[in-house]
């Protein structure tokens, strides 16, 4: 019982140093604010704002709510603590250490978002994920990360929505973006840009040898329409085709996918997921925009580092991260030195440790 009370007043510290630094009043005045904007009349006559508005006021509530309630169960446990006789009563003793531990838990989930105060942390995620060298093993490597990062954003509770993949031709895929959407869905996920490197025995050779393959991990910012560059017509060229793949009967009967062509830059698009022509125009664009935003940002010497970093071979030598599942069974990231020894709970997207150390590292450098 000392000790897990001893572990509550170091948490108690660590959240009352947390708050000093967080200007909770600033928080609910804005909330007021955006509160009374939300209840004009003419609210969702421009469907675009509306919608702005009322994203910045749930993930502000949300934010003030974990605070106020990471506070209050901490009080709760520090005011229980006294009331416990531990002789008496070992069930309650064996509760408080379990709320003791629950509490510890959930400021422990907390206390990242106090890592994030990027400029951009706060903002949704475009990731792109391609295949790098290991022909076959590499396009099913691309897959296995598709389906990790879908699954560590459902259990994240972010929204995410493949938006253009290209398939393999027997197996897997070359290429797919994702729209991911959540408060600090960036900043979350920002570190997990670079090359990824796979080690197991092949099932696409008849001998089953040891094989390495890559994949290729972009992260990029879903900006605001407030910070979006502004694209001269004449630059861009607009080609429209017909979609392939499964989508329905419209889809593969009209010109609906489209690809957008950045010609100065020789940057490249494409987008079919939508049924319509415009929606996969608008998505393009977004996707257009963040890139060559990105590619602004890396004229400046000092700015690209903390976004994106040094443009890495999708080969040996490059890797930020490593999955073994053959000879032995590791994953491990060889920036933090972190490491997980149960790669199936990692690549079923369990990635909060990996996140955690490169956001922590993050702030220590």
């Amino acid at each position: 019982m000392i000790e897990h009370k001893e572990k509550l007043d170091v948490i108690a510290g660590e959240i009352e140093a947390a708050l000093k630094k967080i200007d909770l009043k600033a928080l609910e005045s804005r909330i007021s604010e955006l509160t009374l904007l939300s209840q004009a009349a003419d609210f969702w006559t421009d469907q675009e704002r509306a919608q702005k508005i009322s994203k910045e006021l749930s993930d502000l509530q949300k934010e003030v709510a974990d605070w106020e309630k990471i506070q209050a169960d901490c009080k709760e446990l520090q005011e229980l603590y006294p009331t416990i006789n531990i002789e008496n009563d070992v069930e309650g003793g064996e509760e408080f250490k379990a709320m003791v531990r629950d509490l510890e838990a959930a400021w422990h989930k907390l206390e990242v978002k106090t890592f994030l105060s990027g400029r951009y942390d706060k903002y949704d995620v475009i990731m792109s994920i391609h295949a790098g060298t290991g022909g076959k093993d590499a396009m099913d490597f691309t897959a296995m990360l598709l389906r990790m990062y879908l699954r560590y954003a459902e259990k994240q509770g972010f929204n995410a929505e493949v938006v253009e993949k290209s398939e393999g031709e027997d197996v897997g895929i070359k290429s797919v973006t994702i729209f991911i959407k959540g408060l600090y869905a960036y900043g979350y996920l920002k570190g997990e840009r670079g090359v990824h490197r796979l080690v197991r025995l092949s099932p696409f050779n008849v001998k089953h040898t040891r094989e390495t393959s890559f994949a290729f991990v972009d992260i990029l910012p879903d900006l605001p329409a407030e910070e979006a560059l502004e694209i001269d017509k004449k630059d861009l060229r607009v080609d429209t085709y017909r979609a392939g793949g499964a989508g329905g009967q419209n889809v593969n009967k009209v010109s609906s996918a489209v690809r957008l062509t950045h010609i100065p830059s020789g940057t490249v698009v494409t987008c079919q997921s939508e049924r319509s022509q415009h929606q996969n125009k608008e998505r393009a664009m977004k996707i257009l925009i963040a890139r060559l935003h990105d590619l602004k940002e890396a004229q400046q010497v000092d700015e690209i580092s903390k976004l994106r970093g040094e443009r890495q071979e999708i080969t040996w030598g490059s890797q930020i991260r490593s999955y073994v599942l053959q000879p032995y069974t590791m994953v491990k990231d060889h920036r933090t030195g972190h490491e997980e020894s149960n790669p199936d709970a990692v690549l079923d997207g369990e990635l909060d440790g990996f996140i955690e150390a490169e956001l922590k590292g993050e702030k220590e450098r």
